[in-house]
């Protein structure tokens, strides 16, 4: 079974996110003074063969803590969901 996965990493809220107070900036000067605060990420798309949810979950999870994210100052979160053919 495949499986599409998105990984979002964006940095931890105590860490500066000095392009995420420039977007801010940029948005209040066009106007859109709504915008309290902006955080810049990213997101990582995956197609992964697998068993199952579980498995892809765990090896997806493995595979953030060693290269996509970097713990000491961002957060992720992943979203799994059956790849259409």
């Amino acid at each position: 079974m495949n499986f599409q996965v998105r990984v979002f990493v964006t940095p931890k809220p105590s860490i500066l996110d000095p392009q995420g107070k420039a977007v801010a900036n940029s948005l209040h000067s066009l106007g859109y003074d709504e915008v309290v605060e902006a955080r810049l990420g990213k997101l990582i798309e995956l197609r992964l063969g697998g068993a199952d949810r579980e498995a892809v979950s765990a090896r997806v999870d493995e595979m953030c803590r060693r290269l996509l994210a970097n713990q000491i100052i961002e957060d992720y979160r992943f979203e799994i969901e059956e790849a259409r053919s």
